[in-house]
């Protein structure tokens, strides 16, 4: 077998593994969204914690792009790992505050309202969209591909962004009707 037959391999391998992942998260996350832990105190303070990591993450998507435009192909590498891993971190404390906390009506009105609800619908949705085209950039640059991994990264970029950016906006617009 040679090198390109491995690659592509490979990346069949990653591809099945990404379908499964992608639709495994969303499907866990809404089921786990019905759940409640009895008896468990509410976790109100990890709203400010993810809606942080989400702000920290849009940041250093775009530290990663300057990065590699800049020719720091391992300072792009490790920061796009950091926010892999920063995702990771906000998927399992939004799990975990949902699991022990009632959700939060929004309770603003008029124009507000309406903002509101398109930005947390147009979030949730990409946020699901992004899950595959983040895995799948990710895998073709681990695998080499990176002509296909930096046509792949214009498209996910700026919805990975737009995620990260709304998940500040969403909290920010909620926060005041939190019950603390």
């Amino acid at each position: 077998m040679n090198k390109t037959d491995g690659v592509a391999k490979a990346e069949r391998k990653f591809n099945r593994l990404i379908t499964v992942i992608s639709i495994v998260i969303p499907l866990v996350v809404a089921a786990l969204f019905g759940v409640k832990i009895p008896n468990m105190e509410p976790l109100g303070f990890l709203p400010p914690i993810y809606a942080t990591i989400n702000g920290v993450t849009a940041v250093l998507l775009i530290l990663a792009v300057l990065a590699i435009k800049n020719g720091k192909r391992k300072t792009h590498q490790n920061l796009m790992t950091t926010c892999i891993a920063l995702s990771l971190v906000f998927l399992i404390m939004y799990i975990a505050y949902h699991m022990t906390s009632e959700s939060t009506a929004f309770g603003g009105e008029g124009p507000i309202r309406y903002i509101y609800y398109f930005v947390l619908i147009t979030h949730i949705l990409l946020s699901i969209v992004i899950i595959p085209l983040v895995l799948k950039t990710y895998a073709r640059a681990y695998l080499g591909k990176y002509e296909s991994h930096k046509k792949l990264a214009k498209i996910t970029f700026p919805l990975w962004l737009y995620v990260a950016v709304t998940g500040v906006v969403v909290y920010l617009m909620i926060s005041p009707y939190y019950v603390h």
